[in-house]
């Protein structure tokens, strides 16, 4: 297809989300996916090389322009934006749901030893987490998960990405 690496990354750009291989794939038509692959790594090649102001990555399952790590200050600064904040009580709370996913609230609850309803709230607000379903028991407690948004403001592409536990006690050596 001619010009498919600028038809790919004007629709990364004009993408409010990560932009996913399937998507792109129903867009164009009858392209194959490890066309489109290359495509994408062609082009997330050539904004490492040119070292510009914003760089292509793959995040939450598709790809996406994001601001280089190390100019995010400046782009702050005009905006105005302040970064996420997220209370100890919140981080701690989103990091039980992200590790024990989907989990209900008594566990989080028994695992944190204090009520969570305030920081599970706040982080269903910020659309870190999301209600996944109910538990099949009695009162059918409903069940917490992670979401596609946790992943991008933790620049994951999947769970899999977290840390392990022993990469944790190793950072906090």
């Amino acid at each position: 297809m001619k010009d498919m690496k600028a038809i790919v990354e004007s629709l990364i750009f004009v993408s409010e989300a990560p932009l996913t291989v399937d998507k792109i794939r129903e867009v164009l038509g009858e392209v194959e996916r490890k066309e489109i692959r290359d495509v994408l790594y062609d082009l997330v090649k050539e904004y490492d090389e040119r070292n510009g102001g914003f760089c292509l990555e793959e995040v939450a399952g598709g790809f996406q322009f994001r601001t280089r790590d190390d100019l995010g200050v400046w782009v702050k600064k005009l905006k105005g934006v302040k970064p996420m904040m997220l209370t100890p009580a919140a981080m701690e709370t989103l990091a039980v749901v992200a590790y024990r996913q989907p989990v209900v609230k008594s566990e989080i609850d028994r695992i944190r030893g204090v009520d969570v309803s305030g920081a599970l709230k706040g982080l269903l607000e910020k659309k870190l987490v999301r209600m996944v379903g109910r538990r099949d028991v009695p009162g059918r407690p409903m069940l917490y998960g992670t979401t596609k948004r946790f992943l991008e403001v933790f620049n994951l592409n999947d769970l899999s990405e977290l840390p392990t536990l022993r990469e944790l006690r190793e950072l906090g050596q």
